[in-house]
């Protein structure tokens, strides 16, 4: 049976679980709103003026949200570069990619698996923040309704339903941080290179938003998709702003996956 994308996802997916930054990262990502809640333990204070933060303190739901707002500010985008800037190049480094060159599955093949790998842990991590922080918000203030960026209340179950949502709109433009962190490691062949370039990449974003004060850069850059989840947490639903974030992202997914995929089929197996 012919190697498919899939046989070298799974290649990759092992590959990851054999390497202990994989879990070093998943749970840096899940300690983040656990050190939240043992902080707002400890003060009597918090962010309540971050969006939703005025729901600290009264309903556990609210607690990932909030911590999305920071994540987004680096270190979502850290930990993603860390695995996404070395999915190739550390192969490369290794002396081992001319070896995985000799599999009976096709380039392309390999770096789909390796993309679909790279997007799987991006996700993953999404996953265990957002359970970390329901499981200590709950722990710490309760299953309690929530109010909106609107002024409305929300039912406990509807905000959770809202909080799953707002996981996925927030991975978009995560994913779309790791499709430029792949572009590199397969420009760069370096590993550190591409993990540099990859945050400095995303720096420059947060920078641009903050300093140029030109709407359309302020809103279409893709540092502001961090934020298009709030969308949902309004009334109505404000759909616009999400689909602007989702559509935003996969813009900025596509170019380099391109480039990264048209650097990799014309790799000289002998460099």
């Amino acid at each position: 049976m012919r190697p498919t994308s899939l046989t070298a996802y799974r290649w990759e997916v092992r590959k990851l679980l054999a390497e202990k930054r994989s879990y070093i990262g998943i749970g840096a990502a899940a300690l983040l709103p656990t050190l939240f809640v043992i902080v707002m333990g400890l003060q009597t204070g918090g962010p309540y003026d971050v969006p939703l933060g005025h729901n600290l303190r009264h309903s556990g739901i609210a607690l990932s949200l909030v911590v999305l707002t920071f994540a987004s500010r680096f270190g979502a985008q850290l930990v993603t570069a860390l695995v996404a800037g070395d999915i190739v190049a550390t192969e490369d480094a290794g002396g081992t990619l001319k070896m995985v060159f000799t599999r009976s599955a096709t380039r392309s093949q390999i770096l789909t698996g390796k993309t679909l790998a790279a997007f799987t842990y991006t996700l993953v991590l999404i996953a265990a923040l957002g359970v970390a922080g329901l499981i200590g918000g709950v722990i710490a203030w309760g299953f309690q309704p929530i109010v909106d960026l609107s002024g409305a209340t929300l039912s406990a179950p509807h905000a959770l339903a809202l909080l799953v949502a707002a996981l996925a709109v927030f991975g978009a433009p995560l994913l779309a941080t790791a499709a430029f962190g792949i572009f590199l490691s397969v420009a760069t062949r370096n590993s550190a290179a591409a993990i540099v370039g990859t945050l400095v990449y995303s720096l420059a974003q947060e920078a641009i938003g903050g300093l140029v004060h030109v709407h359309w850069i302020q809103t279409y850059i893709l540092s502001a998709q961090f934020d298009a989840w709030h969308g949902l947490f309004r009334t109505p639903v404000d759909w616009a702003e999400i689909t602007r974030g989702l559509w935003v992202s996969l813009i900025f997914a596509i170019a380099p996956l391109v480039a990264a995929f048209w650097l990799f089929l014309r790799r000289d197996v002998a460099n």
